[in-house]
């Protein structure tokens, strides 16, 4: 198992080559994109608990605000996640969020999924957080086991700007890469990721945070 994660964190090095700024794949090329949020009754998304054996809370902590972003509302969040119901393989995922500022809070948490299957119990997440996160960490396959992996400690730069601030994320996965966009460059990057397609999603864990522009752009 050591050799397994030893392998899967130089497997995911980050490149100092990756470090420069670039814009967002949406502003470079807005052709393209389907806006996942168009359909305000969710109805192509499915609640899911976090373990899977949890239960799931009865009242739903997804909503659309006044301004049309989606809330996942931290008062009534147990740990759970949002799942499009649809698998994609080759993709670039644009997702705008920002947590609802509470004095005296010093954490917040909640994260981006992708190619995860269907129940999480194998996930790749961008973590988010208030001036935190901005790295892929997941439980995946390396050499064929399941094994947790982290990428907090290759992130050389903390681009994740602090709560009641608006931040976005770029998450390409094309192959057996998967990289991580934040704020103006790539954080992080994947290059041989087993599992070759999955389901994307959204992480409720108890904070309340918004989410706008979440776009997905299929890529050949």
């Amino acid at each position: 198992m050591k050799s397994c994660v030893a392998a899967f964190c130089v497997i995911f090095a980050m490149s100092p080559s990756l470090r420069g700024q670039a814009p967002s794949a949406l502003e470079a090329d807005p052709s393209g994109w389907v806006d996942l949020l168009a359909d305000k009754s969710l109805k192509s998304w499915t609640r899911l608990s976090i373990p899977p054996s949890a239960p799931l809370a009865e009242t739903s902590p997804w909503k659309f605000s006044d301004a049309a972003t989606l809330v996942c509302d931290g008062d009534k969040a147990g740990h759970e996640w949002l799942r499009l119901d649809r698998e994609f393989a080759n993709f670039i995922l644009h997702a705008e969020w920002s947590f609802t500022r509470v004095a005296g809070e010093p954490r917040y948490n909640s994260g981006i999924f992708v190619r995860n299957n269907a129940d999480a119990t194998i996930w790749h997440q961008a973590q988010t957080g208030s001036s935190s996160g901005g790295f892929l960490f997941g439980d995946t396959l390396v050499n064929g086991a399941k094994v947790r992996v982290n990428l907090r400690d290759q992130v050389k730069e903390q681009r994740v700007r602090p709560a009641g601030e608006w931040n976005t994320f770029e998450i390409r996965a094309e192959g057996r890469k998967i990289s991580l966009w934040v704020n103006g460059s790539v954080a992080c990057e994947l290059t041989e990721c087993e599992i070759s397609r999955g389901y994307i999603g959204l992480e409720a864990e108890g904070y309340r945070i918004e989410f706008r522009n979440v776009r997905i752009k299929e890529l050949p």
